[in-house]
């Protein structure tokens, strides 16, 4: 009985800790990474531009290939919805919300496992010379109390430095 008194209020101090832990780290977070692509910007960009093609280069449908996704409205234009639910990755919705050829940018929202904050992201290709690009990927947000612990042990800049080096292998073939 003694030992089920201890176990408990040890338990309970670990629980206690984490949270106040994750009282003081940060809710904002940020993450991205960039590559050089050898072809050349307006064929980067009318490839990225089109959400259905995230699935194929981005590292979170590499993990969960049973990912269920669902498409609304006319692809690469703003107001094109990326819906996907997925038992490894999480559930969200990714909505276009600018396009822009001239500048090669695209802007999202990103809403994860149902919330209502928009997490904002952007896709930069500019032209290196006139054969090769540079894709910038970054996402900018937020993250709940207390799951906003998870930014001191998953670093996302893996996931994006993944995604765009499948996005090089796949626009260079």
């Amino acid at each position: 009985m003694k030992f089920l008194k201890y176990f408990l209020l040890t338990v309970l101090g670990i629980v206690a800790l984490i949270l106040i832990i994750a009282a003081f780290v940060p809710k904002d977070f940020h993450a991205g990474s960039e590559i050089s692509i050898n072809k050349p910007k307006s064929e980067v960009f009318e490839y990225v531009k089109l959400m259905r093609n995230q699935g194929n280069y981005d590292n979170w449908s590499r993990q969960d290939p049973n990912i269920e996704r669902h498409y609304e409205g006319t692809d690469g234009s703003p107001g094109f919805v990326y819906t996907w639910k997925s038992k490894k990755v999480g559930d969200g919705k990714q909505v276009l919300t600018k396009v822009d050829s001239a500048a090669g940018r695209i802007e999202m929202d990103l809403f994860f496992n149902g919330t209502g904050d928009a997490n904002k992201s952007f896709m930069q290709v500019d032209a290196i010379n006139p054969e090769s690009s540079k894709v910038v990927w970054e996402i900018d947000g937020k993250m709940p109390y207390p799951f906003n612990l998870m930014g001191l042990f998953f670093d996302m800049n893996k996931d994006f430095d993944a995604g765009l080096r499948h996005l090089k292998e796949i626009l260079e073939k």
